[in-house]
């Protein structure tokens, strides 16, 4: 695809004249395995856009969406409840329906009030990798079964040195296009597509003999990611029973931002 084709985003919004907003995926948003269905990636940015909004008084914090079917390229709406209103602690629900209305996933955030920087405030520190040492490579999966425009296309990956695209746990930088065509993301927005590839980052064998899909996705981010670039440091541990889970390390060019941890069915093809 080359540049000029290339949409301006994953996902545009379409305002309907009651001032409700349909979800309407571009190419980029398409996944690995189905045509028909979304990298939950981009959808979970619009998700925690919706959260987000729900709350604006307080910084979103965690963010489980369960994960009930594939996400459809066709579109989606979201629905945000506040589930328990507060001024320093508070959750939220989001629904995400297909165009028929039917769930397609649900997410639940957690919400914290965000005091003034105070700098007596202890924590560790972590040796983090410079964006500047690590080189351009191709995406941890060159392909797609479908072999349609999609996912990989919308994003730019480089790797630390000793890293590539192989199996295994993996360290990579990713910068993807905005999650909007039409409106500005967050940094938890933005960071979500690196946050739902943990199980590709890292799996354990090639998508041409292994399935390794995920059924949710739990983020949670001490800090607001800042920048294009975010980094993540993946591993994922697969079961003979066919039960797997990938825990990634989130970072920032300043350094960890987070953590996000998926459940995935191992199914060998």
């Amino acid at each position: 695809m080359s540049s000029s084709d290339k949409p301006a985003g994953f996902i545009e919004i379409e305002t309907q004249p009651d001032g409700t907003e349909v979800l309407r995926p571009t190419s980029l948003c398409r996944g690995p395995w189905d045509p028909d269905s979304c990298h939950a990636g981009p959808p979970n940015g619009a998700i925690a856009r919706a959260a987000e909004q729900a709350l604006p008084d307080l910084r979103l914090v965690r963010l489980t969406t369960e994960i009930m079917k594939p996400i459809p390229m066709a579109g989606f709406t979201l629905r945000a409840t506040v589930t328990k209103p507060g001024r320093t602690v508070a959750t939220s629900m989001i629904e995400l329906r297909n165009l028929d209305d039917a769930l397609i996933a649900v997410s639940h955030g957690a919400h914290l009030a965000s005091r003034a920087p105070q700098p007596d405030i202890p924590t560790i520190a972590v040796n983090s990798i410079p964006l500047e040492a690590s080189t351009p490579g191709p995406f941890v999966l060159d392909a797609t079964r479908h072999g349609l425009v999609g996912f990989i296309d919308g994003v730019e990956t480089r790797y630390p040195e000793g890293h590539d695209n192989s199996t295994g746990p993996t360290s990579i930088w990713l910068r993807s296009v905005p999650i909007f065509t039409n409106a500005p993301s967050s940094g938890f927005q933005q960071i979500c597509p690196l946050a739902d590839c943990g199980n590709a980052i890292s799996r354990n064998g090639e998508p041409l003999n292994f399935g390794f899909m995920n059924t949710d996705l739990s983020i949670h981010l001490h800090r607001e990611p800042i920048g294009e670039w975010f980094r993540s440091e993946a591993t994922s541990h697969w079961s003979s029973d066919g039960i797997g889970m990938a825990d990634a390390l989130l970072f920032d060019e300043q350094g960890p931002v987070g953590r996000a941890v998926q459940s995935l069915v191992i199914s060998p093809m």
